[in-house]
């Protein structure tokens, strides 16, 4: 155990911040126009925000700029290292990265889910992260194929019904 007399003290406004960097997804880091439109946003976000907390000499600010610091350096780490993918290149009968497809479960019931990017994915909006289970089991289908999403709940069998790429052009 190391002696407190060898432990370098926070000098007396420094503050110290002990947390481990955001860990970063061993993945590539693909991207839809939508994921990295967000991603910027969020970046220009949180440099605005840093320069707020920044110019405070409150403890709170000092304390909340270490966090901020800390995912702008994710974010911008995350946008250096993005990947867009065009929906234009991908095949259009086949399901792949920027896919929105449709599935109709053994009970009848239909439902949409988007393959996107990790940091797009969103359960709530059926946004799938290309890496997930189901994204997986997705991937290569085509239309009229059965694929089945290995789940913890249960593995279910999704007939693929329709398969689309939003390939408009962002202004």
């Amino acid at each position: 155990e190391l002696s407190r007399a060898f432990v370098k003290e926070p000098d007396g406004d420094e503050v110290s911040d002990d947390q481990p960097e955001i860990p970063e997804s061993r993945h590539p880091n693909y991207v839809t126009r939508n994921g990295l439109a967000a991603l910027k946003a969020e970046l220009a976000e949180l440099s605005a925000e840093k320069e707020k907390l920044a110019a405070s000499e409150e403890l709170q600010a000092k304390l909340a700029l270490a966090q901020t610091e800390r995912r702008l350096r994710y974010v911008s780490h995350r946008v250096d290292h993005a990947i867009p993918v065009d929906p234009a290149t991908q095949p259009a009968d086949e399901v792949a990265f920027g896919a929105v497809i449709r599935v109709a479960a053994p009970d009848g019931h239909e439902r949409d889910y988007a393959i996107v990017g990790e940091d797009e994915a969103d359960v709530a909006l059926n946004k799938v992260s290309w890496v997930s289970p189901l994204a997986r089991a997705l991937t290569g289908a085509k239309i009229g194929d059965v694929v089945t999403w290995k789940r913890p709940a249960g593995d279910i069998d999704l007939e693929i019904l329709a398969i689309r790429y939003d390939t408009t052009k962002s202004r």
